[in-house]
């Protein structure tokens, strides 16, 4: 199952999913220490564009791929981004095309093999493929009870779907065309109301198979979340959540 191929779950991305981006690319910035950006670069999994849009700060030309239509249809143009549907493991692009490759919370939804021989293909001699996710701790610093409903009720009632381990380690990511040159772990945090906090769990893969995988309706889950999280917030209008994330940056080869 593409958990992001409907036109339901898709519509649910540019109103949920938190724009941390920027904070990830400031950090590929400083460890290139770049002084003119990349000439072309191609961003995988782009979703409805967020991850696309913050890599204008260091690159010039940008193409964001999704394989999802629906996902690809509410991104906001931008004359300096082409946006196109496609497979990540069959990408329409000559050889040599990019400098630079990112992915953003995709990585574990591929076939490991098949990608790399592909991002291998498409980059430049020593390009770049950076691999970054950005996930939610389930702790609130205003209520540690909010943890345990996470885990216990939230959890227990939408499980993660299976997906690939997402790590890289030295001698593998060699074997694969890909030399890992570095790694990073980075922290942020978003206040979000009662509201908030459902739009973005709403766009959860765990959420998402249950909908439309047709198990649940969307505006049921909303119901209860927002009953059973309504003792969490007490009085509070926003609370604080707790994200964190690896980047790792390997670079091809050849």
């Amino acid at each position: 199952m593409n958990f992001f191929s409907s036109k339901s779950a898709a519509g649910r991305y540019p109103r949920g999913r938190p724009y941390f981006h920027p904070l990830v690319i400031e950090r590929i910035n400083s460890f290139f220490s770049l002084a003119k950006p990349v000439g072309h670069a191609i961003d995988i999994g782009c979703g409805t564009g967020l991850s696309t849009v913050a890599l204008k700060e260091i690159a010039g030309e940008i193409v964001g791929v999704d394989a999802s239509p629906e996902m690809i249809a509410l991104v906001e143009k931008d004359e300096c981004i082409e946006y196109i549907v496609a497979d990540a493991l069959r990408l329409p692009f000559r050889e040599d095309e990019f400098e630079l490759m990112t992915l953003s919370s995709a990585f574990h939804w591929l076939d490991r093999e098949k990608f790399f021989r592909e991002a291998e293909r498409v980059l430049h001699s020593r390009g770049w493929l950076i691999v970054y996710d950005n996930y939610f701790s389930g702790r609130m610093e205003e209520n540690a009870a909010f943890e345990t409903w996470y885990r216990q009720s939230y959890l227990s009632k939408y499980p993660a779907p299976p997906r690939a381990s997402l790590t890289f380690a030295g001698e593998d990511s060699g074997n694969e065309g890909f030399h890992l040159d570095g790694q990073e772990q980075y922290q942020n945090s978003l206040n979000l109301s009662i509201e908030g906090l459902i739009d973005y769990l709403t766009t959860h893969s765990n959420v998402i198979a249950a909908v439309e995988g047709g198990s649940e309706d969307i505006n049921e889950v909303r119901r209860w979340m927002t009953e059973s999280l309504k003792p969490l917030f007490r009085e509070l209008k926003e609370a604080t959540f707790l994200f964190y994330g690896p980047i790792w940056y390997l670079q091809k080869t050849t």
